[in-house]
């Protein structure tokens, strides 16, 4: 058998871990990150509009909003809904946990969502107990399927049953030509500001809001998908029209709020970047 040195090991540790099935309706993935080199590692956080609980159990990760907020986590804090990029920095001997919540399993778990104005959360504000500053206690001896096998159990007995409302707006989330709430108002006798408040009481933001998100990532997708197939210049007014943004400077605005980059720089590095669906 071969041994294995210190310098045999990667460099950096990234992996997304699935949630179990019994739990993908409030969990979309778990997210370990870990740095064993002698440097800082920087990474960007992109839009996702999922709200995420962190840990850390080695040494202090820093956070920078769009805006330059800073925030260092030593334990335990919870993000979102993430709807710009956030720029992170891993010093050395970093290890990171995060919990990824789909939609509004926040919601289910902690009994609110976190407002638009809210950068980051004490998890242990929410539940009024010190309950999550004990948990990081347990999990930091563990390895990492063993911590995500404590979180769910620990998660259990919180979690609430979804939303029948909330359920019937998720099948018309992703598609985009349909008036989600005022299909849902008139499928459930309801008024669409009824329908629209519950909305953001479970997600944490609007369905505004996600639909001018949606649009943005089926524009990017239609993007990577032409350069890639055609290698063609790319028509931007013909992406304008196609996507119903007003102009071209709404389009420009839209990339710059979501990833702080211009159209044009988007594609000369889409290669390396990933934005994920929200999920």
């Amino acid at each position: 058998m071969k041994n294995t040195s210190h310098q045999d090991e990667p460099a950096y540790i990234g992996s997304r871990i699935a949630a179990p099935a019994a739990f993908e309706d409030v969990f979309t993935h778990f997210y370990e990150a870990r740095n064993l080199t002698n440097e800082a590692v920087h990474k960007t956080l992109l839009p996702s509009y999922q709200t995420i609980l962190i840990f850390s159990f080695g040494e202090t990760v820093r956070f920078t909003s769009p805006k330059g907020s800073m925030l260092d986590l030593d334990k335990v804090v919870v993000l979102g809904p993430i709807k710009q990029p956030i720029d992170y920095t891993l010093p050395p001997e970093v290890d990171m946990l995060v919990v990824n919540f789909k939609s509004d399993g926040f919601f289910r778990f902690f009994g609110r969502a976190l407002a638009s104005t809210q950068i980051s959360v004490d998890p242990d504000t929410i539940i009024n107990d010190n309950c999550f500053n004990n948990l990081w206690s347990i999990l930091k001896s563990k390895h990492t399927a063993d911590r995500i096998q404590v979180l769910l159990e620990f998660a259990q007995p919180y979690l609430k049953d979804k939303d029948e409302t909330l359920e019937q707006l998720d099948q018309y989330t992703q598609d985009s030509n349909v008036n989600a709430i005022k299909v849902v108002a008139q499928d459930t006798q309801q008024s669409e500001r009824n329908i629209q408040l519950k909305y953001k009481k479970h997600l944490g933001y609007s369905a505004k809001e996600m639909a001018r998100y949606q649009r943005f990532l089926n524009t990017i997708e239609y993007l990577g998908r032409s350069v890639t197939e055609t290698c063609k210049p790319v028509d931007w007014q013909d992406v304008v029209t196609q996507f119903g943004y007003y102009d071209q400077s709404q389009l420009i605005h839209d990339f710059k709020h979501y990833l702080n980059l211009s159209p044009t720089r988007f594609l000369k590095f889409q290669q390396d970047i990933c934005i994920a669906r929200p999920e």
